[in-house]
C-alpha cells in the first residue's frame, strides 16, 4: 500500500520532532545542532526548512508538543477524582511532575522564554497548563469551593509557584522528596482559597 503524500508529510514532521526534542533536552536550544539532528532522523536540512522554516521554528513545534503533552497528564491525573479539591491537587502535583522530568524542563522552563521570547512562551503556556487551571479554578468557583478571589489573578500565582518550583526541585539531590513537600506546600497554600 502506498503513502499519501500528506501521510509522509506527517511521519517527517514527527520524526524531526521527537528527534529535536532528544536534542533540545540533552543539549539545550543553543547547543542543538540542526545538521546532526536531520542526519539521526535520515532526512534533510532542506526537509527541517521545508516544515518548520529555521531552528527557532522545530523547536516551536517541540515545545508546543511538550506542553500539550503535559496538559494531556494534568488532565488525566485530575481525571482519577471526583472531587474539586483533589482534582486541582492531583493536576497541580502532576504539572510539576511532569515539567521537572529531564526531557521536559529545560525545553519547557529554561529554553522556552529564552529561545522564542517571554511573550509567545507565556501566550503558550496560557493555551495549555494555565487554561486547564483556570478551567479547573472557574468550575469550583461556580460550585462554591472557593472563597471570593480573583480567578485570573489566582491562576497566575499557582502557575508562577509550579513553574519556580519546578526550577527549585530540578536542582535538588533527593528529587522525589522535594516534589512531595511542594505538593504539601501548594495543598497547605491553596486551603487559604477554600471556602467553609
Amino acid at each position: 500500500m502506498r503513502i499519501t503524500k500528506a501521510e509522509q508529510k506527517k511521519m517527517t514532521i514527527k520524526r524531526l520532532t521527537e528527534v529535536a526534542r532528544t536534542y533540545f533536552s540533552e543539549k539545550g536550544y543553543a547547543d542543538a545542532s540542526m545538521e546532526e539532528m536531520v542526519k539521526e532522523a535520515g532526512l534533510t536540512r532542506g526537509a527541517l526548512y521545508h516544515h518548520f522554516g529555521s531552528k527557532e521554528g522545530i523547536f516551536h513545534a517541540v515545545l508546543e508538543s511538550v506542553q500539550q503533552e503535559i496538559a494531556e497528564r494534568v488532565e488525566a491525573e485530575a481525571a482519577t477524582s471526583e472531587d474539586p479539591w483533589e482534582q486541582l491537587l492531583l493536576g497541580c502535583r502532576a504539572f510539576v511532575a511532569a515539567a521537572v522530568e529531564p526531557r521536559n524542563r529545560r525545553i519547557l522552563l529554561l529554553d522556552g522564554p529564552s529561545a522564542l521570547g517571554w511573550d509567545v512562551w507565556r501566550k503558550m503556556d496560557e493555551q495549555n497548563s494555565m487554561s486547564l487551571l483556570r478551567d479547573q479554578l472557574h468550575g469550583m468557583e461556580q460550585q462554591g469551593c472557593l472563597k471570593t478571589v480573583s480567578i485570573d489573578a489566582l491562576t497566575h500565582l499557582l502557575s508562577g509557584a509550579m513553574n519556580e518550583a519546578v526550577l527549585w526541585i530540578a536542582q535538588m539531590p533527593d528529587q522525589q522528596q522535594s516534589l512531595e513537600e511542594t505538593t504539601t506546600a501548594i495543598a497547605l497554600m491553596l486551603e487559604g482559597f477554600r471556602a467553609k
